[in-house]
């Protein structure tokens, strides 16, 4: 299928990193993925594994002078974000990328009505007239299933409900449709129910528009039915990527393995889950070797001194692991 696309964006090698008092934390540490127009990529992982930083990264929210991209480049459609002026950047986001951030409860503003947060970035960046903005604003309603959306511009975030306030935060995303759309955990303050929702929302969103996504996810399961491709993320880095069956039915990294055997499965009801043990590494000072060398039941002696080559299994297939090494399967089968 990817043959066939377009490749709209181009992570290479990103390097994040954040001053402190304590010192400087290595937050993405080598990062590199691509996108493809109308494809969903799902990026996965622990809390602070670098998730949220590598999407920031991409809209250009990195705060300064804390924050700093050290190195690598983020091509979007042929163009370098990491070396746009904040002018450059404010004509890219909420325009060719826009975001959708964790909490709907805290990413609307309480004091103006649902119309006028609609329609701002809509008046902002195509200068369009009152009118025209909102009848745009009345059909993004209807996109994201907002009943009555003629009335309910009028009305103010707290008159919504979690998942009524998600689905405008989405509509707010996509008003000056947009190429690219991230979304930042877009269903952890939601129950199960609106999560489906959401997720299927997502879907009917992309078959309509052909737009790209970005989902940001610490659950697996939340990804298994939307996503074309996961990243697994620890420590800052991708330690496997694939697409959806190979990382379901085939996943060769053993942090990956762990990640699937902690999700619920309703077809193993006696099985208890298998969390995994430990606590990921300290980014002030990383691991030279595998981070997941001290939480791995299959570590290896080259696993703390260096880190290991990526093995590529496939066309979308990667992992980074000494297991991939014909020489390391022979001494754990021996173990």
């Amino acid at each position: 299928m990817n043959d066939l696309k377009e490749k709209i964006l181009l992570v290479d090698n990103l390097q994040v990193s954040f001053r402190t008092f304590g010192g400087e934390v290595e937050a993405i540490r080598g990062v590199s993925f691509d996108l493809y127009k109308g494809e969903t990529l799902a990026i996965v992982g622990e809390s602070g594994c670098g998730k949220s930083v590598t999407s920031n990264a991409i809209m250009g929210l990195i705060p300064q002078p804390a924050g700093i991209i050290k190195n690598g480049s983020i091509m979007f459609k042929g163009k370098d974000l990491t070396k746009l002026s904040k002018a450059q950047l404010r004509k890219v986001q909420g325009v060719d990328i826009s975001m959708i951030f964790q909490d709907p409860m805290t990413a609307l503003n309480p004091t103006l009505s649902i119309g006028e947060q609609l329609t701002e970035g809509l008046r902002t960046h195509h200068k369009i007239g009152k009118q025209e903005a909102k009848k745009k604003a009345i059909e993004m309603l209807n996109l994201v299933g907002i009943p009555n959306p003629e009335e309910r511009l009028k009305q103010f975030p707290h008159q919504f409900s979690g998942g009524m306030r998600q689905r405008i935060v989405i509509a707010i995303a996509l008003i000056c449709d947009p190429e690219l759309l991230i979304a930042d955990e877009p269903t952890t303050a939601l129950d199960v129910t609106i999560q489906a929702q959401i997720l299927e929302l997502f879907e009917e969103i992309q078959r309509k528009t052909d737009i790209s996504i970005i989902l940001i996810t610490h659950d697996l399961g939340v990804v298994a039915k939307i996503a074309d491709r996961i990243a697994v993320m620890y420590a800052g880095k991708i330690v496997e990527i694939g697409d959806k069956r190979e990382i379901f039915y085939t996943p060769e990294h053993p942090y990956t393995k762990g990640l699937l055997n902690s999700v619920p499965r309703l077809d193993l009801e006696e099985e208890e889950l298998q969390p995994i043990e430990g606590t990921p590494p300290d980014l002030f000072s990383p691991p030279k070797g595998c981070p997941f060398t001290a939480r791995c039941d299959f570590a290896m002696e080259v696993c703390e001194h260096a880190y290991p080559f990526t093995a590529r299994l496939s066309e979308a297939h990667a992992v980074d692991c000494w297991l991939q090494d014909e020489r390391a399967k022979v001494l754990v089968e021996q173990r």
